[in-house]
C-alpha cells in the first residue's frame, strides 16, 4: 500500500523566484469576454460590407480558386475543400466550414449561388449529406468575386500561423451583400439581410455612380424591395422603406397560392412558392397539427407533390361548404405560409460594425469597387510599362545586333557583358540582363516586326490606363460599365411579388363556411346532380336549357342533406354542399352544370337511381311506387348514424320505379302501367308506414302488365300526361313509337288498388307503353343523350291513339319536376357521347 508519509517534494532551484500576480476577477472576466466578443464579431458572425462575405466564406472561395476548382473543371469532394480551408486558413472545425460551403451552394438560400454543388446539399427542411458524399466547385458567379485578385487589387494578410497569406477582402465584381443577403448572430448584435435582384441592385449602384448625391427615393425607383430566392409575395412595403432608410425594418412574406378546381367536385389551394427559409414539410406538419387539434377547419386532404421537375407543389383540398379564400386567409394566419422577416443591416465598415441603409450599403460597395479598379489599373499599367521597357531594350539590341554580339563575345563573364551593354548602348540593368537571357533565335527580322507591334499595343494600353487613372469620372465610368456587363450576363427576372399592405384585405372574423341558404337539389334525365344558388323556382319553358330535363327537385338548404332513392329500395345520403352550384337565374340543369350521380353513390350492377327525397323529419316523407303496383308512404324517421338504409321491403322480383317527395297530402299519387292504364288518387288514401314495411296495394294490374311510371301531381295546377306506345318485341331504343299528350284533368280519380282508366289506344303493331309521364305543364321531351325532341300537340281525348314521333324520346319533364319523371330512370340513360338515331 502506498505510504503517503514517505512522499516528498523536491525543493525549487536556487535561482527560482516565485511570483504570484493578484488579478481582479471581474476585470479578468470583462477582458476575456471582450476578447471573445471581438473574435465572434470580426472573425465569425458579421460580413464585410464591401464583399458581403464572412471570413469563413471568403476563405472557402479563395481556397477553391487557389485549388483551380473553376466552373470549367470537374467537381471534387467537399471534404477535400473543407480540409484545405481548415488546414491553411480556418482552424475552427470542419463542421463550421462545411455548413458555410453548403449555404453558398443552396439556390433556395442564395439569390446568386457562389458554389456549384453536386449531390445532396439539403433543402429548407432537411440537412445536407455528409461532406464525404457531396462534391463542389466554384459557380460562374464566384469567379466575379475572385476576379483580378492576383492583380494587387486587394490587400493580403498572414494566416493564423504566418505560413500562408489570405485576402483581407475580395475584389467582388458585383454587390454580393445586397444580392445574396446574409444572417449571423454575434455577441450583443446580429445581422439579417434580405437577398435582392442583381439587375435592380446593379441599376441602383450605377445610378449612384452617375449621381453621387442621389436620394433614397431615387434609388428605390431601381430597388423597390427584396427579391427572395424562393419567390413568394412580400407584403408591407413601409417596413422595407424603413429598412432602406435606417437599416432596420420588418415585412411579411406570403406563399404564392392559387385556387383551382382539382377534382370535378372539389376546389383546392395550390401552393407553388413558400416564404424565404420555409420548407414544405414544415408547412405540412403545421397544417396537420392544426387540423388534428380542430383549430383549422375546411381541409379535406393535403398532398405534397413536390419534385425536381415541377418544383414545389402543395395541394390542399378544401371541403365542400367552405370558402377557399377564407381557408387560405386562415392558413396565412396560423401556418408558416406567412412569416415576418426582420431586416437588420449590420456589417463591418472599416473594421467596425455599423447599421447601414440601402444608400450606405451601395456607397460602401461603390467606393470599394472604385478602389479595386484603380489598383487593378495601376497594376496593369505598371506591368505594361515594365514590359515596354524590356521591349525597348530588345529593339535596341536588334538594331545593333552585330555590335551586341561583339560586346558579349569580348566580355570575360556575364557580369562584364551586362555592364558593357549598359555603357555602350545606354541600357538599364534590367534591359541588359533580359537581352543576355534572350535566345539568339528570337533576334531575327521577323521578331523585330513583332516587337514593334507589341510596343505600339503597349503604348496604347498604357495611355488608356493612364487616362483612366488620371480622371475620376473615367474610373467611375469603367466601374459602371463592368457592373452593366455583369447584370447582363448573370441577371434573372424578379421572383418575388411586392404588395403594399394597404392592398391586402383581412377581416377580423373570417367566415369559413358557405352560408346555409335555401336551395333546390336537382336530378336531371341524363343522371346529373346539382343544386341551385337559391330557392327560386326554376325558370319557365322558354328560359330553360335545351340539353335535358329535370326528373326530381327537392327543396333543401346548402348545408343540408338529401336522399338518393334507388330501384332496390335504398336511400343514400348525399351532402347538398357537395353538389355543383348552377347559376341563380336561367339555371340550366344541363350536361354542363351537374356532376354524374355515380360520383356520389355506389350502385350495384342491377341498381339505378329513381329519384331524390328530402330527409326533413317534419315533412310528409317519401312516396314510393314499385313495378308490381305496390305503393308506400315512408314515415320520415330516418336513422341519423347511417348513410345507407332501406326505405321499403320489396318482394322477390319487384323494384322501385318511382320515388317522390310529397309536398302535400292533397296531391295525387299516379300510376301508369305498361298496358296503358292510369290510376290516380289522393295521397291521403295511403297510410304512412315505417321503413321496414313492404307498402300496400297501389294499382291492380292485369296479367303480364307492370308499372312503368309512378309519381305525384298537384291537381290544382295545370298538368299533362305524355305516353309513348310501341311493340314489346322490339329492341329497347330501336323504335320511335307513337306519342300522345293529354290533359291530366281528363283522367278521373279512382280509389286505391283499382285498375284505373285507359291512357292511350294502341294501334296496329303497338301492344304496350314504352314511356309515360304526368306532371305540370308545359312538358318537354329530350332524347337519351339530352337533345330536345318535339312532342305532339295536346289532344282532348284521354283514350285516343298516338301520333308517329320523329325521334325516340328518352325522358320527359315539366316546368318544375317534383318526381322521378321519365319512363326510363335517370341513371339508366345512355352515355352522353352516344348519338341518337
Amino acid at each position: 500500500m502506498f505510504d503517503m508519509a514517505r512522499r516528498t517534494t523536491a525543493p525549487p532551484p536556487e535561482d527560482f523566484e516565485e511570483r504570484i500576480v493578484d488579478i481582479d476577477v471581474s476585470s479578468e472576466m470583462r477582458t476575456s469576454f471582450l476578447e471573445y466578443a471581438y473574435s465572434v464579431i470580426y472573425q465569425r458572425a458579421l460580413p464585410d460590407a464591401r464583399d458581403g462575405l464572412k471570413p469563413v466564406q471568403r476563405r472557402i472561395l479563395y481556397s477553391m480558386a487557389e485549388m483551380g476548382l473553376r466552373p470549367d473543371r470537374g467537381h471534387v469532394k467537399s471534404s477535400r475543400v473543407v480540409g484545405d480551408v481548415m488546414g491553411k486558413l480556418h482552424p475552427h472545425g470542419d463542421s463550421a466550414i462545411y455548413d458555410a460551403l453548403v449555404r453558398l451552394a443552396q439556390p433556395f438560400s442564395m439569390r446568386l449561388p457562389l458554389v456549384d454543388g453536386h449531390g445532396n446539399f439539403g433543402s429548407p427542411d432537411d440537412l445536407p449529406a455528409a461532406m464525404r458524399y457531396t462534391e463542389a466547385r466554384l459557380a460562374p458567379a464566384a469567379m466575379l468575386m475572385v476576379e483580378s485578385i492576383d492583380e494587387d487589387t486587394v490587400d493580403f494578410k498572414p494566416n493564423y500561423d504566418g505560413q500562408e497569406t489570405e485576402p483581407v477582402v475580395m475584389p467582388s465584381a458585383f454587390p454580393n451583400l445586397l444580392v445574396n443577403g446574409t444572417s449571423g448572430i454575434a455577441v450583443g448584435m446580429a445581422t439579417n439581410m434580405a437577398p435582392h435582384n442583381l439587375v435592380e441592385i446593379v441599376a441602383a449602384a450605377r445610378h449612384l455612380i452617375k449621381k453621387p448625391d442621389a436620394t433614397l427615393d431615387d434609388l428605390m425607383e431601381f430597388v423597390p424591395g427584396p427579391d427572395l430566392p424562393t419567390g413568394g409575395t412580400i407584403i408591407g412595403l413601409q417596413g422595407v422603406r424603413d429598412a432602406y432608410e435606417s437599416g432596420r425594418g420588418t415585412f411579411r412574406m406570403r406563399a404564392k397560392c392559387t385556387i383551382e378546381q382539382i377534382t370535378p367536385r372539389r376546389k383546392g389551394i395550390i401552393v407553388t412558392e413558400l416564404p424565404y427559409n420555409v420548407g414544405p414539410e414544415r408547412v405540412v406538419t403545421k397544417i396537420k397539427e392544426l387540423v388534428t387539434s380542430k383549430k383549422l377547419q375546411g381541409i379535406a386532404d393535403l398532398k405534397d407533390l413536390t419534385d425536381r421537375h415541377k418544383g414545389l407543389r402543395l395541394v390542399i383540398e378544401i371541403k365542400n361548404g367552405f370558402i377557399p379564400e377564407a381557408v387560405l386567409e386562415e392558413l396565412y394566419r396560423l401556418t408558416p405560409m406567412e412569416e415576418s422577416f426582420g431586416i437588420n443591416n449590420v456589417a463591418l465598415v472599416d473594421g467596425e460594425p455599423r447599421t447601414l441603409g440601402l444608400r450606405e450599403l451601395l456607397q460602401v460597395y461603390v467606393d470599394h469597387r472604385v478602389e479595386v479598379v484603380r489598383r487593378r489599373s495601376e497594376f496593369r499599367r505598371r506591368k505594361r510599362e515594365e514590359r515596354l521597357h524590356l521591349v525597348d531594350g530588345l529593339i535596341v539590341a536588334l538594331l545593333n545586333i552585330d555590335e551586341v554580339i561583339q560586346v558579349i563575345r569580348s566580355s570575360d563573364d556575364s557580369a562584364q557583358a551586362r555592364t558593357r551593354l549598359m555603357d555602350v548602348f545606354d541600357l538599364t540593368e534590367i534591359q541588359a540582363a533580359y537581352i543576355l537571357d534572350t535566345p539568339l533565335r528570337r533576334l531575327t527580322r521577323y521578331d523585330k516586326l513583332e516587337l514593334d507591334a507589341e510596343k505600339e499595343t503597349l503604348t496604347g494600353e498604357i495611355a488608356k490606363l493612364t487616362e483612366i487613372l488620371s480622371s475620376e469620372a473615367k474610373l467611375r465610368q469603367v466601374v459602371s460599365g463592368e457592373l452593366a456587363d455583369v447584370a447582363k450576363k448573370y441577371g434573372t427576372p424578379r421572383r418575388t411579388v411586392l404588395l403594399d399592405a394597404a392592398g391586402v384585405s383581412r377581416t377580423a372574423v373570417v367566415e369559413l363556411q358557405v352560408a346555409d341558404d335555401p336551395c333546390l337539389a336537382l336530378l336531371s334525365s341524363t343522371g346529373l346532380l346539382a343544386r341551385t344558388a337559391d330557392a327560386t323556382p326554376l325558370p319557365g319553358e322558354g328560359e330553360r336549357s335545351a340539353h335535358d330535363v329535370l326528373v326530381s327537385a327537392v327543396r333543401t338548404s346548402v348545408r343540408g342533406e338529401v336522399g338518393v332513392v334507388t330501384s332496390l329500395g335504398r336511400l343514400i345520403r348525399v351532402q347538398v354542399v357537395d353538389l355543383p352550384t348552377l347559376p341563380a337565374t336561367g339555371a340550366p340543369p344541363s350536361l354542363s352544370g351537374g356532376h354524374p350521380v355515380s360520383e356520389y353513390v355506389s350502385l350495384q350492377p342491377d341498381e339505378r337511381v329513381v329519384g331524390l327525397g328530402s330527409l326533413d323529419p317534419d315533412g310528409p316523407g317519401l312516396a314510393l311506387g314499385t313495378q308490381q303496383g305496390v305503393v308506400k308512404r315512408v314515415v320520415p324517421d330516418y336513422p341519423a348514424n347511417r348513410d345507407d338504409f332501406e326505405v321499403i321491403t320489396l318482394k322477390d322480383g319487384d323494384t322501385v320505379v318511382g320515388a317522390v317527395e310529397l309536398e302535400s297530402e292533397s296531391h295525387d299519387l299516379v300510376f301508369i302501367s305498361s298496358d296503358a292504364q292510369l290510376l290516380r288518387y289522393p295521397a291521403s288514401l295511403v297510410r304512412p308506414q315505417g321503413r321496414p314495411a313492404g307498402g300496400m296495394a297501389g294499382i291492380r294490374l292485369d296479367g303480364g302488365s307492370r308499372v312503368i311510371w309512378f309519381g305525384a301531381v298537384d291537381p290544382e295546377r295545370p298538368a299533362v300526361v305524355v305516353t309513348v306506345a310501341g311493340s314489346s318485341t322490339a329492341l329497347p331504343g330501336t323504335q320511335v313509337g307513337g306519342g300522345k299528350m293529354s290533359d291530366y284533368a281528363e283522367f278521373p280519380a279512382k280509389g286505391r288498388a283499382t285498375g284505373g282508366v285507359r291512357a292511350q289506344r294502341f294501334l296496329k303493331g303497338e301492344d304496350e307503353l314504352l314511356l309515360a309521364w304526368a306532371g305540370p305543364a308545359p312538358a318537354k321531351a329530350v332524347s337519351s343523350v339530352g337533345k330536345p325532341v318535339p312532342l305532339p300537340d295536346e289532344l282532348g281525348r284521354r283514350d285516343g291513339s298516338g301520333i308517329r314521333l320523329t325521334h325516340t324520346i328518352g325522358a320527359v319533364g315539366g316546368a318544375l319536376a317534383a318526381g322521378p319523371g321519365p319512363g326510363r330512370p335517370a341513371s339508366d340513360a345512355r352515355p352522353a357521347e352516344e348519338e341518337d338515331e
